[in-house]
């Protein structure tokens, strides 16, 4: 028997409709190297009607797809809303892949129109010949730029003055689509439905996880062309916080002054930028006492580093652990009530763990065996989730259903790929990925758990652990150290600090230093690179 609430469709418009009406006041600021463009949600919401009138003027209708490559500003917040709410999927372009990947995304997708920053237009060019699906540009005028593409301030200048009437769209229709960033093979497609992102903006919102509100001031970080802005561009506008946009810098000095000059409540990165953060801070004193918590996720996030900045600073650190195909946020590190009072360093041992699964998010851990591992903090499997925001497939697949569905989905979850263990609390703690785990002697080690160890020598800035192949053990760990500045660090050093911190044999085998850690597009430590360098593989 079915009840008699309301079906109403939970689609982004409503969303949009609620913060203009009852937040038009609020505020969102767009950097731009030293300056800011300042403007309200209702200025907002009259410019995101306009540039729908010029996104359907191009001819493109529900479900056609329409990129972005765009740094974080208030035009690619515009288009965040506007192109959904019209019915069509919103593709936000990885700046930072090799154009041989960013032709085969935008081919993939089909996308029609593509909307670029003026300073990003060279890349564009370099790909012309090579993306025949594209119909027109439109250019974002951030820095002088003469060609023959349509303006987008001309545009909506242009547009008429009136409210774009919004179609009613299923909520299961697709507003947008991310390509993962793997380090092998083609980036596959993830296709966002408006419920998925609807419920995921509520979760954001809930006392358990950020509490996105209206008092917020969040600062968009976070490349919007990863995971959907991991989804607070969503969130703020749905919940009347002030948004502040990074623009395209992403320097530590530009993150402090972000922070202490638009007296930021909530903000979120990967850990490599939290790092530098602390090593800027530590020469620059910077007022960061605004921060109610912040949010670190995207790779493993060192121990050392969470209580550095909690002794330092009294910053809360949340984790969380997410992936592109899980909208991105899937689980959160919150306290619970009995826990109030354990010690200091159980709150530490608590707070570099991912948490547990958010509200609407199911997961298991399943063991090489396909049975679940008992929840005893110590045992290690494969985490899989299902949920209404994790994928359940990839777009337009070119392997048959019977190939994809082993290596990515069992049973109507999502295989994630990487290893956890969940303690009796429910707790997870990611190990590792399957592919940057040590097998030694027919025993694993964790790289991350090495990692953190080595990070929290107080002349580390970072550490990557990779396996390299051993005649004997079949593989051992590699230590990839990188000093912080100023610091010279030794082999000898690193490993007297691990001893009695790990097990002995799982001592690397040898330390190298070197300049940096290499990055992938969204700021993780690339492994893969440096398994080609140090490895042969």
């Amino acid at each position: 028997m079915f009840g008699l609430m309301m079906d109403t469709p939970l689609t982004l418009a409503p969303l949009l409709e609620r913060a203009a009406r009852l937040f038009p006041k609020k505020e969102i600021a767009s950097r731009y190297g030293s300056s800011v463009f300042r403007y309200t949600i209702r200025d907002f919401h009259a410019r995101v009607h306009r540039l729908a009138h010029v996104v359907a003027s191009l001819g493109i209708r529900e479900g056609d797809r329409v990129g972005t490559l765009c740094w974080n500003s208030h035009r690619h917040l515009e288009l965040y809303w506007a192109v959904p709410c019209l019915g069509a999927v919103l593709h936000p372009l990885n700046l930072r892949l090799a154009d041989d990947q960013l032709a085969y995304i935008i081919n993939h997708a089909g996308d029609r129109v593509i909307f670029a920053d003026a300073s990003l237009m060279p890349v564009l060019e370099r790909l012309k010949g090579q993306i025949p699906c594209v119909e027109r540009i439109i250019v974002l005028p951030d820095e002088t730029y003469e060609g023959p593409e349509l303006d987008y301030e001309a545009a909506l200048a242009a547009a008429p003055d009136t409210r774009y009437s919004w179609p009613e769209i299923d909520e299961r229709a697709a507003f947008g689509t991310c390509y993962t960033s793997g380090t092998t093979g083609n980036p596959k497609a993830v296709w966002y439905t408006h419920r998925g992102m609807y419920l995921h903006t509520m979760m954001l919102a809930q006392q358990d996880t950020f509490g996105i509100c209206e008092r917020d001031v969040i600062f968009q970080m976070v490349p919007m062309f990863h995971a959907n802005g991991w989804g607070f561009p969503y969130a703020a506008v749905a919940m009347g916080s002030k948004l502040v946009l990074s623009g395209r810098s992403l320097q530590p000095a530009g993150i402090g002054s972000a922070i202490e000059q638009e007296r930021v409540t909530f903000t979120f990165g990967v850990p490599t930028l939290w790092m530098q953060l602390l090593a800027y801070l530590d020469q620059h004193p910077t007022d960061i006492s605004s921060l109610r918590c912040v949010l670190a996720a995207g790779s493993a996030t060192p121990r050392a580093l969470v209580e550095q900045y909690g002794e330092k600073y009294g910053l809360e650190f949340r984790l969380g652990w997410g992936m592109s195909e899980t909208s991105p946020m899937a689980t959160v590190m919150r306290f619970k009530s009995h826990m109030d009072d354990l010690p200091a360093k159980e709150k530490y041992d608590f707070r570099a763990r991912h948490g547990l699964p958010a509200p609407g998010v199911e997961l298991r851990i399943l063991g090489d065996d396909g049975a679940e591992v008992p929840w005893d903090g110590a045992t290690m499997g494969e985490l899989q989730v299902r949920g209404p925001w994790i994928t359940s497939g990839y777009y337009d697949d070119p392997r048959p259903a019977e190939q994809a569905a082993p290596e990515s989905f069992q049973d109507g979850w999502f295989r994630t790929g990487d290893v956890a263990t969940v303690d009796a609390e429910g707790y997870i703690q990611i190990m590792d990925r399957t592919k940057d785990l040590v097998k030694s002697g027919g025993e694993w080690i964790s790289s991350v758990d090495l990692e953190n160890a080595i990070m929290a020598h107080p002349k580390v800035m970072e550490a990557a652990v990779i396996a390299v192949p051993h005649p004997k053990w079949q593989e051992r760990p590699l230590a990839c150290v990188v000093p912080r500045p100023g610091e010279t660090v030794t082999k000898e050093e690193i490993l007297e600090h691990l001893s009695g911190r790990v097990a002995k044999w799982w001592l690397p085998d040898d330390v190298v230093v070197i300049d940096a850690v290499p990055k992938t597009s969204v700021g993780k430590f690339n492994k893969r690179a440096l398994r080609a360098r140090f490895s042969g593989t």
